[in-house]
């Protein structure tokens, strides 16, 4: 599933775990805005990385779920990129 995963976080030490914690799960497109291509679980996993992380009454961070078809509606302007689909093949000897 495509996940745009945006957060708002005063404290540097704080946004830094966060900023590294979702570098392993999805293109930065933005200073604070990541695109993440994720399975169920892995989308689970994050959020729970996240939780452990965040302050809840201090920090702030949104997961946007969009479908496939929604995905292909997202209109990028000047040098923006939709983050594409990988698909990964193993080759075998």
């Amino acid at each position: 599933m495509f996940v745009v995963v945006s957060y708002d976080i005063s404290d540097d030490r704080r946004r830094l775990k966060v900023m590294k914690a979702l570098e392993g799960a999805g293109e930065r497109v933005q200073y604070s805005v990541f695109e993440c291509r994720l399975k169920r679980q892995e989308l689970e996993r994050l959020k729970k990385r996240l939780r452990g992380l965040i302050r809840e009454q201090e920090d702030d961070v949104r997961f946007y779920l969009l479908c496939e078809q929604c995905v292909e509606r997202i209109v990028p302007l000047g040098k923006a990129k939709v983050t594409p689909e990988v698909h990964y093949q193993i080759v075998g000897q």
